[in-house]
Formats: structure tokens, sequence, C-alpha cells
């Protein structure tokens, strides 16, 4: 039974020490990963509407600290051995592949290979305008910058030639020791369609119901469709830090539930134990 931890990197978590005391439980009372959320700028008095709860704001709070998520993931690697660590996003349009192939690699290396990069297409148009981002072809950008980062980590010398990203004969060093998973988020058709047709795995959100079902079967067609097999995508669904709405979530199809960190330490426990994962 696969229970990850979302928001990470959030509330709490972004002081040093309430950090590695959060990974340190959560590894030793059976959760399998750590998902960490990335806004680079929060634009004040925003409008686009966050897509994950009906408030359409975010539940952390606009003034926020987001840690930015590898320098978080780096940090309580040293401190932990086995769990999984994973952005949960990283919005792809507003790093260059290059950048990103790199820090995704190193952490693989530092962490003894349990990096999973969690990646989505963003939805905050204002951040996108503030970092002087186009916003409207971020869903192809993003695809590009799928295949520019998978030649940078497999290829010896790398090239690409993708619609957004070129480059021709680089070396990106270090490359990973180990495959690195890339789990696409999202709950709209076109993530899904991009989870099988490029993912290892789909992170629709907490989206439930017709809704996931359709979602789901979005995803098995495209993937059967890119000549790839859709049973071979890891599917990951957020859920409340309670048992029965965790199992729900695993009867829908889940292989890897996620629930939020507000639960704190004390909590973790109980419902590992609860889930009897402790």
């Amino acid at each position: 039974m696969k229970i990850g931890i979302a928001f990470a990197n959030t509330m709490a978590n972004v002081q040093p020490e309430v950090a590695v005391e959060m990974a340190q439980a959560a590894e030793a009372y059976g959760f399998d990963s750590l998902w960490t959320v990335e806004h680079i700028v929060v634009p004040v008095g925003y409008e686009s509407p966050y897509p994950y709860n009906r408030r359409g704001r975010m539940d952390y709070g606009d003034d926020a600290d987001i840690p930015d998520p590898f320098v978080w993931l780096a940090y309580v690697a040293a401190r932990t051995a086995r769990i999984t660590l994973a952005t949960g996003v990283t919005v792809v349009p507003l790093r260059r592949p290059a950048i990103l192939a790199k820090q995704g690699a190193t952490l693989q290396l530092m962490s003894g290979g349990r990096f999973v990069l969690g990646i989505g297409s963003g939805w905050l148009e204002e951040e996108f305008a503030a970092l002087d981002v186009s916003f409207d072809d971020r869903g192809a950008r993003t695809d590009d910058a799928i295949g520019a980062v998978r030649a940078l980590w497999e290829q010896d010398v790398a090239s690409y030639d993708g619609e957004f990203y070129r480059f021709e004969n680089v070396y990106c060093r270090p490359r990973p020791p180990s495959p690195i998973p890339i789990v696409v988020g999202g709950h709209s058709l076109r993530a899904a369609r991009r989870a099988g047709e490029l993912g290892d795995g789909f992170f629709p959100g907490r989206v439930i119901g017709g809704e996931l079902e359709r979602l789901l079967d979005r995803m098995r067609r495209s993937a059967e469709a890119a000549g790839r097999d859709p049973d071979a995508i890891e599917v990951s669904l957020g859920a409340r830090p309670d048992p029965a709405a965790i199992e729900q979530r695993f009867a829908a199809g889940a292989d890897r539930v996620i629930v939020p960190a507000l639960i704190g330490v004390d909590g973790l426990e109980i419902l590992g134990r609860a889930l009897g994962i402790a």
C-alpha cells in the first residue's frame, strides 16, 4: 500500500528542523513518498482560479513561504534513507529543460535513486506574466520539454530538435544513475493524454466519480494509441487523511494515495497505524 504526503514543503515544513522531523516520521511510519509544490512567484490579487478547491484560492495562502522544491527535497534527502522524493508538481514551462534535467539528475544521484519528477503545465496565468513566459502555449511546451529532458538524461552526447527546444551535441552531467520516473499532474483531458503518451505516472489530484473515470479512460486510450502499456502507468490520487477515504481511492483505481501534510507528526503515526503501514 503506497501512501504519500502532499504539500510537504509548505506550512510549518518550511522550517529546516520541522521538515526533517516530518520527513523522518513519514519514513518511520510507513509512508512511501513526499510530494512538494511549486510557485516561483505569486502575484498579489491574482484572478486565475485555483483548480483544486471550491474557493479557487490556494489552501496555504497567497503570501505563504513556498521553498524551491529541488532544494527542499535535497535537504531532506540527506536526513532520510528510503522515502521517495517527488515534485508534485514542478511547473515545467517556467523552467528551461536543461536546468530541469540537471537538477533532477543531481537529486537522483545524491538521494540514491529516490527522485520522481512530477510535472504540470501550470494554472496561475499571472505567475507566467510576471516571469515573462507565454501562458497560452504552455501545454505544447510542456510536452516538448519532456522530450528534451529525457534526451539529456538518456543520451551520452545529447541532441534534440523539438518545436520549442533545440540543442546539439551537448554533455549534461551527471546523468541519472537510474531512470527518473515522470509523473504527469493535472485534472484536464490534455493532462490525461500527456500521461498516456509520455508519462510513467498520472496524478489527477482529488477528482472523483465520473470525472475520474473519464480522465483514466483518456489516459489509457492515449497510451494504447501511442503503443504503450496503460497498466504500466502508475496512478496516484489525492484523498483526505482518513482511512475510509484512502481505501475508497484505492478501490477507484489508485496505485498510490497522497494525503496532505497538515496532519503533523502525531497525525502521521496515528494514520500509519490505522492503515497498518507503520
